[in-house]
């Protein structure tokens, strides 16, 4: 059954927050595409893979409490983000705010934001409702482009 799903066909949804020539972190709605039909391991069954290039460098697991809201800062390192139970905000340079929960998917890579006038760089990031935000980020080696 090598049927191509829908999903597969228009890309798998995420948000990309990244730096613009300026300085400025902002976010935009992106999609993982160019899936491929095949077996993830030998003797399992083909399925539908994107294999990014760039290698992870570790896993981290974070666990926001409920009301927690952080102060404006740059992702260390570029990064996938997947959050995992309750909801989160991101909040760019460019003003907009961004609200996700599980089924989302968040790459940070606004490394090398240059100050606004208040003082602020990269973005900064808080709980949305009244539970913690379980998030779980794959870090990478190199920063890659974008990714996509």
């Amino acid at each position: 059954m090598k049927d191509e799903d829908p999903a597969v066909k228009t890309g798998v949804p995420y948000w990309h927050v990244w730096t613009d020539e300026d300085g400025v972190s902002r976010q935009a709605r992106r999609r993982l595409t160019d899936f491929a039909f095949a077996s993830i391991s030998e003797g399992a069954a083909p399925s539908w893979i994107k294999r990014l290039s760039t290698p992870a460098a570790r896993v981290v697991v974070l666990v926001l409490p409920a009301g927690w809201v952080g102060e404006w800062h740059e992702n260390p390192e570029p990064q996938w983000i997947v959050p995992l139970s309750g909801r989160w905000f991101v909040e760019t340079m460019d003003g907009a705010r961004v609200e996700m929960g599980p089924g989302d998917l968040s790459f940070g890579g606004d490394q090398n934001t240059r100050p606004d006038a208040h003082g602020r760089r990269g973005h900064r990031s808080g709980t949305v409702g009244d539970e913690p935000a379980v998030l779980m980020l794959v870090q990478m080696k190199d920063a890659p482009g974008r990714p996509g």
